[in-house]
């Protein structure tokens, strides 16, 4: 049998039951950043222009340490595209993006996952539900035909939406991973907390529960508190890799300390975090009982790398991680030429 056969690949559940399970997410930051997606919009119009690009990113983060390549809908859904004028993309943008996931997935005996996300024209009343409702579905229906392993929704302001999202997804019999982002106020735009929002999707059959996006290590980290006391299920935490702090708690809501602009979200470049510190990150969440990790928009391969070896893990990429001992200046080898490591001492 090949390697994705049933029966040989441990799925969701099964890797969650004995081990972390690492995700990379932020492609749309990623692909931005490259040059192959706009901003503003944030269709992922990349995945039939420069295929290329997306089967190559997910190449790098499993190379990095995910466990996981999820596909890249996030904002592939028919509402983005009607903005741009482009609904007629929409049913071969997510059959592309699926497809070049699957292949990375069957190369790497990863887990193959849909992604679902925020539509941004969810509202409390029987039409807009009935709009998101078949926004879901659609997009459900082509990744069951991919053969996905499970499903991903992410970064819901509402938890109506994410129910419905999930209710989607749980059709499919496939494992359910929600999770919601929070902003400035620290509560769901349909006003539940972290604690009750993770409950009521626990409560609604979701298997993995938690937060991704908008918030950093530092100000995500008390919102997973009360995630993790409020549910017996597995938690999921994937922040954004910037500096947010108390007072400026989301990557939103960051401003520049010398000219008070908003960077958010093609300057952020001053707040980004270190590898070390999603490393830190990733030993507090995990010691708080948190075992789905990943890291959300800006993430780059280092980030996946460093948090999955702060995890314990040796990915592929870690042969090529940090080992000062053998720089020119700033070595300890004995080798070294002495008078470099003088100098090193004056840099």
């Amino acid at each position: 049998m090949g390697k994705t056969d049933v029966g040989v690949k441990p799925g969701l559940l099964e890797r969650l039951g004995t081990d972390v399970v690492v995700c990379a997410e932020g492609y749309l930051f990623e692909c931005e950043r490259r040059g192959y997606l706009q901003a503003g919009a944030f269709v992922p119009e990349v995945v039939l222009e420069h295929p290329e690009v997306i089967t190559e990113l997910h190449r790098e983060f499993v190379h990095a340490g995910s466990d996981i390549v999820e596909a890249f809908t996030y904002y592939g859904h028919r509402e983005k595209l009607r903005l741009i004028g482009k609904e007629h993309l929409l049913e071969p943008l997510n059959r592309n993006a699926l497809a070049i996931a699957r292949q990375v997935a069957m190369e790497s005996n990863s887990l193959l996952a849909g992604d679902l996300s925020n539509t941004n024209i969810y509202a409390a009343d029987d039409a807009a539900r009935r709009t998101v409702r078949g926004i879901f579905d659609e997009q459900v229906g082509w990744a069951m035909e991919a053969g996905v392993d499970l499903f991903i929704g992410e970064t819901f302001s509402y938890v109506g939406e994410a129910l419905l999202a999930l209710e989607a997804m749980r059709r499919s019999g496939r494992p359910t991973v929600v999770t919601m982002v929070f902003h400035q106020e620290a509560t769901t735009r349909d006003g539940y907390t972290a604690g009750e929002a993770a409950k009521r999707l626990e409560d609604a059959g979701a298997d993995v529960v938690g937060i991704n996006c908008g918030r950093g290590p530092r100000t995500i980290l008390p919102l997973l508190e009360q995630v993790r006391q409020a549910v017996s299920c597995h938690v999921a935490a994937l922040p954004v890799p910037y500096r947010t702090t108390p007072e400026q708690p989301t990557m939103q809501s960051l401003r520049d300390p010398l000219t008070d602009i908003r960077p958010f979200p093609t300057a952020l470049d001053p707040f980004v975090c270190t590898r070390y510190e999603l490393a830190d990150f990733a030993r507090a969440a995990h010691a708080m009982g948190v075992n789905y990790l990943g890291v959300c928009c800006g993430a780059g391969p280092h980030h996946i790398r460093s948090l999955a070896e702060a995890l314990g893990r040796t990915p592929p990429a870690s042969r090529y991680s940090p080992d000062m001992s053998k720089h020119a200046f700033l070595g300890t080898d004995p080798t070294l030429k002495q008078d470099n490591r003088d100098f090193a001492e004056r840099l």
